[in-house]
């Protein structure tokens, strides 16, 4: 029987440091869709991109919503952290320095794809949160929304566990990785936002050293500020 999209919501209302507010109906982000999930009316859907930050792994069947129309762009997160090669310490802080550390070029390309896009997009992984969540807290704060009004979207993950936990077909009681990793972690992402900070021209800068055009950051800006 068809559900409700798990964990999906509209990135848009928020309003930046200068005082404009980002539009709504462009950037949208959830956990994994398919194909006959129900949205809210006042969505667009199906979206005109959808950019799946998850592994090929996780891809075998490919993308539930290709057949709807959408154009689907994979930006592997976490493939860039292959085993052996890189460590972290067994957190999702962690985990995230890492997606920080080593898959800055795909968040450059993420970053670009949205800038670019002509029509609605959907940024998601597996439960919409971790991937998707460094991924959307980047597009918010080069369009200069503050730390709390991006942490204060993290957290609305909270309210969809259950949904997400029926999609991906998991158990508290035999999780695939340390029952920590379920949880939703604002130190974590407030860790990540401070490397951005950390950068002298701030996130604007890193975003560029990281191999981003300022064209596009002057992209983003004139689709997504009102």
């Amino acid at each position: 029987m068809p559900v409700h999209v798990p964990n999906l919501r509209d990135v848009g209302g928020v309003v930046a440091a200068d005082g404009r507010r980002v539009r709504e109906g462009i950037l949208l982000r959830s956990a994994l869709p398919a194909a006959d999930d129900l949205v809210p009316e006042d969505f667009a859907w199906p979206p005109s991109v959808v950019i799946d930050l998850r592994s090929p792994l996780e891809l075998m069947e490919g993308h539930p919503l290709h057949g709807l129309g959408a154009r689907v762009v994979n930006l592997p997160l976490l493939e860039s952290l292959r085993p052996g090669e890189h460590h972290h310490d067994g957190t999702l802080a962690g985990l995230y320095r890492q997606v920080n550390d080593f898959a800055a070029h795909l968040l450059v390309d993420l970053v670009s794809e949205i800038a670019a896009a002509d029509g609605p997009v959907l940024v998601h992984c597996a439960a919409g949160k971790d991937r998707t969540g460094i991924a959307v807290a980047l597009v918010l704060r080069l369009l200069g929304v503050g730390h709390d009004e991006v942490l204060a979207d993290y957290l609305l993950t909270n309210h969809a566990k259950d949904a997400i936990d029926q999609r991906l077909g998991r158990s508290s009681d035999s999780p695939a990785f340390p029952a920590s990793f379920y949880l939703v972690v604002p130190e974590a992402l407030v860790e990540v936002m401070d490397m951005w900070d950390a950068h002298p021209e701030g996130v604007e800068g890193w975003f560029v050293a990281a191999g981003g055009d300022a064209d596009v950051l002057r992209r983003l800006e004139e689709r997504f500020l009102a």
